[in-house]
């Protein structure tokens, strides 16, 4: 690297730094989701082959997280994989699979981001449709993160929220097992979400990239009441901390405006 281009990533990281501590120093959302959108069409337009641009939104999470982490976002959520992704093409899927055994235990790994910042990490959905290979890599990276104690990230993968009401709604059910006309209440519901009870707290933001707007059955049931909704027309590999900054920055604003 030259002396230029040292100068140039030292400046960028201290202006950073900066902003993040003017940044901590306003309201900070508890619990922000992104719909990790664009990856498929990153790598289409930049003649790359697909599983690069997995690739690609791998390192992009990893530094959006970092981002939140400094902020002290107490929870972090990401579409990962969602059940409808099993119709792609067997050669994706399967590229997909070797990216989350390959880089689910590095993100845990010692002295990597997850342990630096003290997160535990859920893997949330019906993780029975993973191939084997996979499923022993989540049970090993959630066992490496367990005591974490400062923060929380939620991959959810294959999810899908109509899949997770329909879960909690027969956890409901069974924990009144005996009942032969069971009281099922919304906020039953509610404590038997699998993604609330690995200790999410109530979601402020939730962010989609790559200039679709819509939900894609994510979240539903924890967006449907004082949700902030973002849509980025920015592909999810190339969206970073100017792009999450004007998110920030308006949830700070209604914030003190309430």
């Amino acid at each position: 690297m030259s002396l230029l281009s040292s100068l140039y990533s030292y400046a960028a990281e201290k202006l950073k730094s900066l902003i993040l501590t003017i940044l901590a120093a306003g309201p900070i959302p508890k619990h922000v989701a992104f719909i990790m959108d664009g990856n498929r069409r990153y790598a289409r337009s930049h003649n790359i082959r697909v599983p690069l641009g997995h690739e690609s939104g791998f390192m992009a999470l990893r530094q959006v997280l970092e981002v939140c982490l400094r902020l002290n976002i107490r929870c972090v959520s990401v579409y990962a994989f969602a059940i409808e992704n099993f119709k792609r093409p067997e050669d994706e899927i399967d590229a997909l699979m070797d990216l989350a055994e390959h880089r689910l235990v590095e993100l845990c790994s010692h002295g990597d981001l997850l342990e630096q910042y003290g997160v535990r990490l859920n893997v949330v959905g019906c993780t029975s449709l993973l191939p084997e290979r996979v499923q022993v890599v989540i049970r090993k990276a959630e066992k490496m993160t367990q005591d974490g104690d400062k923060a929380i990230l939620n991959l959810c993968m294959p999810y899908a929220s109509r899949d997770e009401i329909a879960t909690a709604v027969e956890s409901a059910i069974n924990s009144v097992d005996g009942d032969p006309r069971p009281t099922i209440t919304e906020d039953m519901i509610h404590a038997h979400l699998p993604s609330v009870q690995a200790g999410s707290p109530p979601l402020d933001i939730l962010v989609r990239t790559s200039g679709v707007k819509r939900l894609s059955d994510y979240m539903l049931w924890q967006c449907c009441e004082n949700t902030q909704i973002h849509f980025s027309s920015v592909y999810w590999p190339d969206y970073g901390l100017w792009d999450f900054l004007p998110v920030l920055l308006d949830y700070q604003r209604k914030v003190w405006c309430m």
